[in-house]
């Protein structure tokens, strides 16, 4: 049987997500094999995501060693793929999503969200909401994968830090010492896996279809969907969130501005049925009210080099 090739970031976390496919198609009898590619945005750790000035760092690398052959399937967190996947490239599975919510990893006590503080993070979203909820601190950029980042948080005198609950949970690293910050409006997917492979490959598309998980990939193309009309990329302050009860999607998109003292949001529910366009219809919302004038400022400062968008 033809062995199906597993490419993957090298880091604890993407080798742990790659880990967990490989099992899954193991246990429904596929033969598989990791292949573990360096990414640019794991090499250049000095400057952040932002200047870099590529949406879908993370996810470059896998796809060039994808269409030249040497993997067969890249398995991501889907947070971190753009919208407009590579031509050649498709979803081929979205696993049950995980917790979406993003945590504060502070250092024992949370006195100081009451006075002056100094939380780090990489994500502009994060920064933006953590600045709308707390004008008065100031917020550090942190980059590196998970265990560098917890590292860095102990190395230096910040309060706190804010990671995705997804990813120390998977790795077994959430320290005793956090809050869920359940006011947050997450990134478009977060929490979820994407596992992606050729258009053509008939034999592999076929084994991650039963991979799939139908309530996550609706809520995920929800908003994707969202992020794609507001046109964001992977790296604007824009945080949306879908779920599914009685077959009604309820649906929450925030956008902020790059300092966080304006905050759109836009809220609405939709049955099951009429799901397809409904990213597209909330994201048109928000930008008839606003949204478009302040992604238009958002642009000005981050003016994207090269982007998959």
């Amino acid at each position: 049987m033809r062995t199906i090739r597993i490419g993957t970031r090298d880091s604890e976390l993407a080798l742990w997500q790659a880990n967990t496919v490989k099992d899954k198609l193991e246990q429904l009898g596929f033969s598989t094999e990791l292949v573990p590619v360096k990414s640019t945005g794991d090499i250049i750790l000095d400057k952040p995501l932002y200047e870099l000035g590529i949406t879908g760092i993370f996810t470059k690398t896998l796809d060039v060693a994808m269409l030249a052959g040497k993997v067969d399937i890249a398995v991501h967190s889907m947070k971190d793929v753009p919208t407009l996947l590579p031509k050649g490239i498709v979803k081929a599975a979205v696993l049950k999503r995980a917790p979406s919510e993003d945590i504060l990893v502070h250092k024992g006590t949370t006195d100081f969200l009451e006075q002056t503080g100094t939380i780090a993070t990489g994500s502009l979203r994060r920064k933006a909401q953590w600045l709308n909820k707390y004008p008065t601190h100031k917020v550090e950029d942190l980059r590196g994968n998970v265990n560098t980042r917890l590292q860095k948080l102990k190395d230096n005198p910040w309060n706190g830090a804010i990671f995705a609950k997804a990813g120390l949970e998977r790795i077994n690293l959430t320290p005793d010492n956090h809050t869920v910050l359940d006011w947050m409006v997450p990134a478009p997917a977060q929490g979820a896996m994407l596992v992606v492979a050729m258009e053509k490959d008939d034999f592999t598309l076929n084994a991650l279809s039963k991979l799939n998980d139908e309530e996550t990939d609706i809520c995920t193309h929800i908003e994707r969907d969202f992020l794609r009309t507001l046109e964001g990329g992977c790296t604007a302050p824009i945080g949306a969130i879908a779920t599914m009860a009685n077959n009604q999607i309820a649906f929450t998109g925030a956008l902020f501005s790059l300092d966080g003292k304006q905050k759109l949001m836009v809220e609405k529910s939709v049955a099951k049925e009429s799901f397809s366009n409904f990213g597209n219809i909330c994201a048109t919302n928000l930008l008839e009210n606003g949204g478009l004038e302040m992604m238009k400022e958002i642009r000005k400062v981050l003016k994207p080099k090269t982007t998959n968008e």
